[in-house]
């Protein structure tokens, strides 16, 4: 029978030996099943795993159907930054803590990836943001995140001050640790440990969210993700700019950070079973008996 995916890369998570024995089993999983397995070079040099191909993450994007990650969501989130602009779907074996986005436990890898094989899946697209940061009308930084664009205070301590646009319009200004501009997937990081709203990933939305501001009625907000969000520093501080929790500049008085849809969509495939509001319970512990 013929697999759905017939090229398929392995990726682990970084810098982390425990990805040996299962990146060994699905690797031969895989190839028992008729797929051209490839690893990447930097999952090899960690784990130690031998006799498969090793690549890079160039030859990935032209050889591969389908990347399997297998770590936490980290992992996933760095994959996706690199595999969105060609194209490659993921889906992710969790080795990590909350695993938002790696569906599939170790406990349930080769059941569930015979299914994907097979074709029984499901697959969906993510919203991800463009960042670019603008310093007297040139460009800094021009780059992709799947879950979060955060501006935040340095390591001085002080708040800093940031004016806010949305659509070339003046919401306001803002005296915080900073202000996370999440997307759907990113709802249930670091937006949700600062009070944001969940938002369920197909909601065309994104959600601005104060980090600690000085007046309590600076409220998360959602808007419509087809808006251009404009973040001017009137006082940085030592203010730093993540995409992703990765660091990517510090930011001066006057920087602009311009924030929009990206045209590039992260695509998850899930397995068979796959239900958003169960992983939600789960992961959140709701409707749990008591102790």
């Amino acid at each position: 029978m013929p697999v759905a995916f017939k090229t398929i890369a392995l990726i682990g998570r970084y810098k982390s030996q425990d990805v040996a024995a299962p990146l060994a089993t699905l690797a031969r999983l895989l190839r028992d099943a008729g797929c051209r397995v490839l690893v990447d070079q930097e999952t090899v040099a960690a784990s130690g795993v031998k006799d498969v191909p090793i690549v890079d993450y160039a030859e990935i994007g032209r050889r591969a159907d389908l990347a399997v990650v297998l770590g936490g969501d980290g992992s996933m989130l760095s994959a996706a930054r690199a595999f969105a602009p060609l194209r490659i779907p993921l889906i992710g074996v969790n080795q990590g803590r909350l695993g938002f986005t790696t569906d599939i436990a170790l406990a349930t890898m080769r059941r569930s990836m015979r299914s994907i094989l097979a074709g029984d899946y499901s697959a969906e697209h993510r919203t991800m943001l463009r960042a670019r940061v603008l310093r007297k009308k040139k460009v800094l930084i021009d780059n992709i995140a799947l879950n979060d664009v955060v501006v935040s205070k340095g390591a001085t301590g002080r708040l800093i001050e940031l004016a806010v646009n949305i659509d070339h319009q003046f919401v306001y200004d803002l005296r915080s640790d900073g202000l996370i501009t999440a997307t759907p997937t990113g709802s249930t990081a670091y937006s949700l440990s600062s009070n944001g709203p969940i938002l369920h990933p197909q909601v065309p939305g994104l959600v601005l969210v104060p980090i600690s501001p000085h007046t309590l009625s600076n409220r998360p907000i959602t808007v419509s993700d087809r808006s251009e969000i404009e973040i001017v520093m009137r006082r940085a501080g030592g203010a730093k700019l993540h995409l992703d929790g990765q660091p990517q500049a510090d930011l001066q008085e006057g920087d602009e950070v311009i924030i929009r849809r990206s045209r590039h969509t992260a695509r998850f495939i899930h397995p068979p079973g796959y239900d958003y509001f169960a992983m939600l319970r789960q992961k959140l512990h709701w409707s749990e008996n008591p102790l």
